[in-house]
């Protein structure tokens, strides 16, 4: 049976990160295809996936988690600060120029350890990983007029805009 003659079946996000969860809480590396637009431009709904894994060293400014937020809802964003003392996260989606938190370390459910972009794997230490990890992470300020920018080059080259 060839793959696209496979029967498609339709989960309910919440039920099928639920069985996620579990898989990397028993140690097993989960790749998802990302949905939503938080993460872009770095990741793009649809298009790319990333590689969920068991947390197993320390979580750091600028990893990429899976959480939980306390209405129940699972989201993929980024650490932007870590409150040590208090065990607290504060997270932002690449998109996005408001921060979330605090959360706790029980809600967050599991790390990107790598990321399928435009078809290729990357992981820390890549160009693209370290310059949203980085220099993006720390431009929230400046993320808005940037993003209309990048819009604005991606209509122009794809023909989208009159002359």
């Amino acid at each position: 049976m060839e793959q696209k003659d496979l029967p498609i079946k339709t989960v309910d996000t919440q039920t099928f990160l639920d069985a996620v969860k579990e898989m990397v809480r028993e140690g097993r590396d989960v790749p998802v295809t990302i949905t939503g637009n938080s993460m872009s431009p770095f990741l793009v709904h649809g298009r790319d996936r990333v590689l969920l894994s068991r947390i197993t060293r320390p979580l750091q400014k600028g990893d990429m988690v899976l959480y939980q937020r306390k209405g129940g809802q699972y989201v993929m964003h980024r650490i932007r600060r870590i409150d040590r003392r208090r065990n607290e996260y504060y997270m932002i989606g690449d998109a996005q120029a408001v921060t979330e938190g605090p959360l706790k370390e029980g809600q967050i459910a599991a790390v990107v350890t790598s990321v399928c972009r435009k078809g290729k794997w990357l992981k820390q230490g890549d160009l693209w990983w370290e310059f949203f990890r980085g220099l993006w992470l720390n431009m929230v300020p400046f993320r808005r007029p940037v993003l209309q920018v990048y819009a604005l080059i991606r209509r122009k080259s794809s023909g989208k805009i009159r002359k």
